[in-house]
């Protein structure tokens, strides 16, 4: 057999680039785009926000950012927290925060969502959140105790660099820790529900009757409700509940996002529910009515789907049961010695 020369041997595919300095470059580059997504998501659903500031023009009943931020790292890890840092950064220099606030508002708008995570990762939180414990723990870890970091900082630099009085420095508080808390419960729900869609199941066409038939209502008990001379925003929890029990956390979360969005802007134009108050019982009324939604939608929908989940279980170990006795029947009937004729 002919010898294979030394040069054929080694040498390299065609087409094949191993150069140093560009393979580096192309992995600085896959790792740079994706925190520059997050940054200018960030970036877009805070200027969202910030159409409905309450204070200063940069405390907003809620800051969809932060739902962002969470959800990003649930899903991407720890990697991306330089682009949450850089969108904070950019909102803060862009509204008019001196430049000794805006790097310290900053650290607490990235610290918050990180510690969040950090607490939803420690106790097992699964991003279905198809068990009570994971609503919980969304509620209690990743908005209530999470969001505490962002309102005491941002505050205190407001303070500090005279943006506010030791006046409003509670009011304030309350107001941004409510709207970081507001934006984690009803953002990032929504946006895990979407990712776990799963788009290759055919659903029946009676059930997308149904949903539109449940939007529509929704729709329509929303507007009355909130811009209606009447205090009637009780209204909107029967379409919750009929979500939550059709069509569990997706259905109930959009219900419940689509009544904050007009409740929040039924209240910065002072109608309904909210006209002749005064911004304090704006702040009140708003946050407990969009809280009580998304409380209602995550707790009631993780409770529907892990009964579900159980029943489920419960019925395969049902027909694995029956699969074994059946098999076991069949190998005693075909093991089974024939009768004997009597004598």
């Amino acid at each position: 057999m002919a010898s294979v020369p030394e040069t054929s041997r080694h040498r390299r595919p065609r087409g094949r680039d191993d150069n140093p300095a560009r393979l580096l470059t192309g992995r600085y580059a896959s790792e740079a785009l994706p925190v520059l997504g997050v940054a200018v998501v960030y970036y877009l659903t805070a200027r969202l926000g910030l159409l409905q500031e309450l204070v200063r023009d940069q405390v907003t009943p809620c800051w969809p950012p932060t739902g962002v931020a969470l959800f990003a790292l649930l899903v991407f890890g720890l990697r991306l927290w330089p682009g949450i840092a850089l969108g904070a950064f950019t909102v803060n220099t862009t509204i008019g925060s001196s430049l000794v606030a805006a790097p310290i508002i900053t650290v607490g708008n990235t610290l918050a969502p990180l510690c969040a995570y950090l607490m939803l990762r420690r106790v097992g939180f699964r991003t279905e959140i198809d068990r009570r414990r994971d609503a919980l723990a969304l509620v209690f870890l990743g908005a209530l105790i999470g969001m505490l970091i962002s309102s005491t900082i941002g505050t205190s630099a407001m303070l500090l660099t005279g943006g506010i009085s030791m006046d409003d420095f509670w009011p304030t508080w309350s107001v941004w820790w409510t709207g970081d808390a507001m934006g984690v419960l009803v953002v990032t729900p929504v946006l895990l529900t979407i990712r776990g869609l799963d788009r290759r199941h055919r659903r029946p066409w009676h059930r997308w009757v149904e949903a539109a038939g449940l939007f529509t209502v929704t729709f329509v008990v929303a507007a009355v409700a909130m811009w209606g001379s009447y205090r009637l925003t009780f209204l909107v929890f029967p379409c919750l509940i009929w979500a939550a029990l059709r069509f569990q956390l997706p259905g109930s979360m959009l219900c419940a996002v689509f009544a904050s969005v007009m409740a929040t802007i039924s209240a910065t134009d002072r109608i309904g529910p909210f006209a002749h108050l005064n911004d304090v019982e704006v702040m009140l009324n708003l946050q407990s009515f969009n809280g009580a939604m998304a409380l209602t939608s995550l707790l009631l929908s993780a409770v529907i789907t892990e009964q579900q989940n159980t029943r489920r279980s419960v019925e395969r170990a049902c027909q694995e049961l029956v699969q074994v006795l059946e098999h076991l029947t069949a190998g005693e009937a075909g093991g089974r010695p024939p009768p004997r004729d009597a004598d």
